[in-house]
């Protein structure tokens, strides 16, 4: 082993283990940093939609509270007037379906029979009391109620609201029900998010008989569910599958790529006013800025860890040889010449010899003069 050889390589080793460490340490603080600005996506994402949700059942029990209270409406339903309360809130209901994305309106006797529904006038007797537990429960309790439900039209988000008759006896409830369509697409134009809503299909089947058949079909399967709503079905259909949805007891959060994008997922269960759970509504946002910009950044790191290195290591070999190895190959040959008797030349330079050299330079010096004498004198 040789000073010249082995004391470059370890010094250069050093550099690298040492840049590449703290390079691997910076990736991952890096790392981190990604990792927690996507975990204030997920959170912004999941508090979007349940601020959403929660501000759709509140609109629907406030529209239904408002007609409950209307005394031609309590005087219409106490008489038992169907084509009157139809002729009365026919328009007003068109006019919330157009522009609020109401999509269901429903009175119902106190024992939960359907009384009249201003969006399917003609169908009206049926007992809701096994398959609106929301209805039923209002209708017991006496008070507003509001939450998901699946009805003969389908999901939606219900506010129900107890009617009283004109001398103030409790007849019945009214209920406003607001598609999640029209929720789903007012989140997307709003903040460019993709959701579907996806439904048990046993309970589709067996409460939603006035669902078109189309919407039921196996092109909207996914195991168990019927992805039933949906702002763009063929994205959500690669990013929400069969074994996402199966079980989703409480939010659930992962990133997936789809159609060449890195996307954030967030799953939320959905469950009925009762507390049954009939599905989960998937929310989706572009997270591929913030794994590209990580992608650049571990790029550019790997090139300043390598020009770092190199960099280092040139240095040190300048070092090495100019300050230590030139003078100690030069003292090297002027002593072999001593210990082997030949003719001993001064040594150029001697100024730029490092401090610690100089006691060698002075014996060298003292040799090559005593040397000298002899000879002079002959």
């Amino acid at each position: 082993m040789t000073f010249r050889r082995s004391a470059p390589v370890a010094l250069i080793l050093a550099v690298v283990i040492v840049v590449a460490g703290a390079a691997l340490v910076t990736s991952r603080l890096f790392s981190g940093m990604t990792d927690a600005v996507e975990s204030d996506q997920f959170q912004t994402m999941q508090a979007i939609v349940e601020t959403a949700i929660r501000d759709s059942e509140n609109k629907a029990l406030a529209r239904a509270e408002l007609i409950a209270e209307l005394p031609t409406v309590r005087r219409l339903f106490a008489a038992g007037d169907r084509a009157g309360l139809n002729a009365e809130l026919s328009a007003s209901f068109a006019g919330q379906k157009a522009r609020h994305g109401v999509d269901q309106a429903q009175f119902h006797t106190a024992d939960a029979i359907s009384f009249l529904r201003l969006h399917d006038p003609d169908k009206f007797g049926d007992d809701l009391s096994r398959t609106r537990p929301l209805v039923v429960a209002a209708n017991k309790e006496r008070v507003p109620m509001k939450g998901a439900a699946v009805a003969r039209n389908g999901p939606g988000i219900f506010g129900v609201s107890p009617v009283l008759d004109p001398s103030g006896k409790h007849i019945g409830t009214f209920e406003f029900g607001i598609d999640y369509g029209s929720v789903l697409a007012n989140l997307k134009t709003a903040y460019g998010l993709d959701l579907a809503l996806f439904i048990d299909e046993s309970i589709l089947k067996e409460y939603g008989q006035g669902i078109d058949p189309e919407r039921m079909g196996e092109q909207n399967r996914v195991g168990k569910f019927i992805r039933i709503e949906a702002t763009n079905a063929q994205l959500m259909a690669e990013l929400a599958g069969p074994g996402d949805v199966a079980v989703v007891n409480e939010p659930l959060r992962y990133v997936r790529e789809a159609q060449g994008l890195a996307r954030g997922v967030v799953l939320l269960p959905v469950t009925s006013g009762s507390g049954t759970p009939l599905g989960v509504i998937a929310a989706s946002q572009d997270f591929s800025a913030s794994r590209a910009a990580v992608s650049r950044l571990l790029i550019w790191q790997g090139v300043v860890t390598l020009v770092a290195i190199v960099l280092l290591a040139a240095f040190i070999l300048v070092v090495l040889r100019g300050f230590l190895l030139r003078p100690l190959a030069v003292l090297g040959e002027r002593f072999d010449a001593v210990g082997h008797g030949g003719p001993l030349a001064p040594i150029e330079g001697t100024e730029s010899f490092p401090t610690e050299m100089q006691p060698m330079l002075r014996l060298y010096e003292r040799i090559r003069h005593r040397r000298a004498e002899p000879e002079k004198a002959a």
